[in-house]
C-alpha cells in the first residue's frame, strides 16, 4: 500500500486542509512536511521576519528546486535521445523549465491559486508563477526525497503536459535565428540596452535591436537576455513580412 496517497489523520483537523487536498489533487501525493510547501508558495513580497531579522520566504526553496528539476529533465532527456548531442539537449532541456514554460504551466495546474503574495506584486512579478513551481520541487524533494520526486515529475508533469515531439520542433531561440540570418545575409545585428525601468526586484531592461543601424524591435524584461529574446521575436517577425 502506498502510504503516500493515504490523507495524514492531521490533515483533517490541520487548518492547511485546503493545501493538504491541492497538492493531492494537483500532483497525486500527501505531502509529509506540510510547513515546507506553505514556504514554498509564500512570495517575497508577504515574507516573514525571522528573530535575527531574515525575512522567511519562498527564495531558497526556488533555488533548490531550480537544481533539483533541471537535474531531473536533464536525465529524462539524456535517455530518451541516446543520439543527439549536448547542444539538443540542452535547447530541450531550456523548452521545458524555462521561466514562459513553467509560468504556464503553474497556471494549467492551478499553483498560481495557492501563491500567498500582496495585491501589486501580481503584476509586478511576472515570473511568480515559474518560480513558485520550482519552490514546489525544492520543497518536495526535501520531503520525498530525489528518487519520488523525479517518479512526479516525469510521470506527473513531463509524460502529461509536455509534447516531446512538438517540442522537439519548435524553435524558439529568436535571437539565434536572428544572428544566423544576418551572417548569411551579411547584415550587421545590435542587441542595445536602451533603458532600465523600476528598480530593485522591479527592474526591467529594454533592449533594442537595430539591423544595418535600422531599429527592427524593442523588448523589455526581467533579464537581458529575456528582454533580448522578447525584441529578437518581433524583430524576425518583422522580417517574415517584410521578405
Amino acid at each position: 500500500m502506498n502510504l503516500t496517497k493515504i490523507k495524514p489523520v492531521k490533515a483533517f483537523f490541520s487548518s492547511d486542509k485546503e493545501l493538504y487536498d491541492a497538492i493531492k489533487n494537483i500532483f497525486g501525493f500527501y505531502p509529509a512536511n506540510i510547513f515546507l510547501y506553505k514556504l514554498a508558495f509564500r512570495h517575497k513580497s508577504v515574507a516573514e521576519e525571522s528573530y535575527n531579522g531574515v525575512k522567511i520566504s519562498n527564495e531558497r526553496l526556488e533555488y533548490l528546486g531550480d537544481a533539483i528539476l533541471g537535474a531531473i529533465v536533464a536525465d529524462y532527456l539524456f535517455k530518451i535521445f541516446p543520439y543527439k548531442d549536448e547542444g539538443f539537449l540542452t535547447e530541450m532541456r531550456s523548452k521545458i523549465v524555462s521561466r514562459a514554460s513553467l509560468n504556464k504551466l503553474s497556471q494549467k495546474l492551478g499553483i498560481d491559486k495557492l501563491i500567498q503574495s500582496n495585491q501589486d506584486s501580481k503584476s509586478a512579478y511576472r515570473s511568480m508563477k515559474g518560480d513558485a513551481f520550482e519552490a514546489f520541487v525544492g520543497a518536495m524533494y526535501l520531503d520525498k526525497g530525489y528518487k519520488y520526486s523525479k517518479k512526479i515529475i516525469v510521470n506527473h508533469i513531463i509524460n502529461f503536459h509536455f509534447d516531446i515531439d512538438v517540442l522537439e520542433n519548435l524553435d524558439t531561440n529568436f535571437k539565434s535565428k536572428l544572428i544566423e540570418w544576418a551572417q548569411k545575409e551579411k547584415k550587421s545585428v545590435e542587441f542595445n540596452v536602451i533603458d532600465e525601468v523600476g528598480s530593485g526586484y522591479n527592474k526591467q531592461y529594454v533592449v533594442e535591436i537595430l539591423i544595418e543601424k535600422k531599429s527592427m524591435g524593442k523588448g523589455q524584461d526581467y533579464s537581458i537576455k529575456s528582454a533580448e529574446q522578447n525584441a529578437s521575436e518581433k524583430a524576425w517577425k518583422m522580417l517574415e513580412v517584410t521578405q
